[in-house]
């Protein structure tokens, strides 16, 4: 019988040459022993201290990856007694059972994890000023700690729409009252109160194709007649849209940069975007998702910027100039429906995380945002040229593409079965062809995000994406 007291004797394996973390590989090897039995119920596991120097890493590399199987249920902390399994684990899905992740299956992974080589969406994760910004947040919990308990303006707090405000005057042109514009814990956020406030339900909406699986996904739920227009260098086909549905309540643009092809909105087809909106009484919902993140000269002003504002609901984010982790973004109405739209996030979708607002407050107000910024616009711009002459080797006809590249792939490759292989290999590319609601139309091609290529995983992320794309 196992003494659950002893020691538990384990061969673990750290593959340092592959793109995997190490992290991720002792805590893979660590669950998979315990789901097969070789580590019993009771059993004790080796202290951090052992672990680590039996496999040549830091202490706190064990500890992430032990606190990562608490977190699953899988084993305990005993203090003294050290980190033992749990005598029973939790029940699995029977194979009758339906997965409720399946409606997840699409879209960004992973989750609630450390940023793999080319993951899109998530920005530089050893550029972040941490240290600066932990200070931030101290003092923002110890103010929120000691404010009213009363409710919170729904709209946001006042001093951080304020900054908001002044920001987007300085970045994108904008001039609009901090009481046009709602804190929200994203884009995502934002659209769903735009197109509540709307009342979208039924009625006929533009998005670009290729375009944002999620945002076609929302409109799909909500109830929107979806009218794909097609996108060309210049951006989207504005006068397609007008012959496929003139009467259309709405158009969702990615402008600024059209994702994922990265091509700017050209100024004609910018004046007949919002000539049409104006025309005929439409609106255009502007994702801003990049913002002045433009590594490619100077972003041109939003959409929201200038003449035909009045027509144009505005959403930002800090996802990609921030973190993702943040959780916070904006809208900014037009005065003619500012209204309806707070009306909307009082009702339902009141902005979220008071301390988390209170640090972006600071972190706007002493210009850190703006030195951030700039500095993540140069090592972007290095990191993605270093990407291009890699992959370029490999997959001939690679682009760059926003803050990553786009590389083609021969019309006959499953380019969603390719990502899959990818992700078992420790990497995180896109595929192309999800983003394009006519199937039969869609281009075959990787989406890769440069962001998290560092000059330590850049060499091995590349040579296992090179292996993976010679033999699929």
């Amino acid at each position: 019988m196992t003494d659950p007291n002893a020691p538990a004797v384990l061969s673990i394996q750290v593959d340092r040459a592959t793109a995997v973390p190490i992290g991720d590989q002792i805590h893979a090897n660590l669950r998979q022993a315990i789901v097969d039995g070789r580590l019993a119920p009771g059993q004790r596991l080796p202290s951090g201290r052992d672990l680590a120097v039996q496999l040549g890493v830091a202490r706190g590399t064990i500890r992430v990856a032990y606190e990562r199987l608490i977190a699953e249920n899988l084993v305990f902390g005993a203090g003294p007694a050290g980190t033992r399994v749990c005598a029973r684990l939790p029940i699995g899905r029977t194979d009758d059972e339906t997965s409720l992740d399946g409606p997840l299956a699409g879209f960004t992974r992973p989750y609630s994890s450390a940023p793999l080589p080319f993951q899109m969406g998530v920005p530089a994760q050893d550029a972040f000023p941490a240290k600066l910004w932990a200070r931030m947040r101290a003092r923002a919990a110890r103010a929120d700690a000691i404010a009213y308990t009363a409710y919170a303006d729904p709209r946001g707090e006042p001093a951080l729409r304020a900054h908001i405000a002044s920001h987007l005057a300085v970045s994108r042109r904008m001039q609009c009252h901090p009481d046009q514009i709602i804190v929200t814990s994203g884009y995502r956020h934002g659209l769903m109160i735009a197109l509540t406030a709307l009342r979208a339900h039924g009625c006929k909406a533009w998005i670009e194709e290729p375009g944002f699986p999620l945002a076609r996904r929302a409109l799909e739920l909500i109830g929107a007649v979806i009218e794909p227009v097609p996108v060309d260098a210049e951006g989207v086909r504005v006068e397609d849209g007008i012959a496929s549905a003139p009467d259309a309540l709405l158009a969702l643009v990615t402008p600024g940069q059209h994702a994922p092809l990265g091509v700017p909105l050209s100024s004609a087809r910018r004046h007949a975007l919002l000539d049409w909106a104006a025309a005929s009484g439409a609106w255009i919902i502007e994702d801003d998702y990049l913002g002045e993140l433009q590594l490619d000269g100077r972003a041109a002003p939003a959409l929201a910027a200038g003449a035909g504002a009045e027509r144009v609901i505005h959403i930002g984010a800090f996802s990609k100039t921030i973190s993702p982790a943040l959780g916070l973004g904006f809208v900014v109405a037009p005065r003619s429906v500012a209204e309806r739209l707070v009306e909307v996030s009082a009702v339902l979708a009141p902005a979220p995380n008071q301390t988390a607002q209170l640090a972006v407050t600071e972190f706007l107000a002493g210009g850190h945002f703006l030195r951030h910024l700039r500095q993540m616009k140069a090592l972007y711009a290095e990191r993605r040229s270093l990407a291009l002459q890699h992959v370029s080797e490999f997959l001939p006809g690679t682009l760059t593409a926003g803050l990553g590249l786009i590389a083609p792939l021969p019309q006959a490759a499953d380019d969603s079965t390719l990502v899959g292989i990818a992700r078992t290999h420790g990497l995180a590319p896109s595929a192309l062809s999800p983003w394009y609601l006519r199937r039969t139309h869609a281009q075959r091609g990787l989406l890769l995000s440069a962001t998290n290529l560092r000059l330590d995983n850049i060499d091995a992320a590349c040579a296992t994406l090179a292996r993976i794309v010679a033999s699929y």
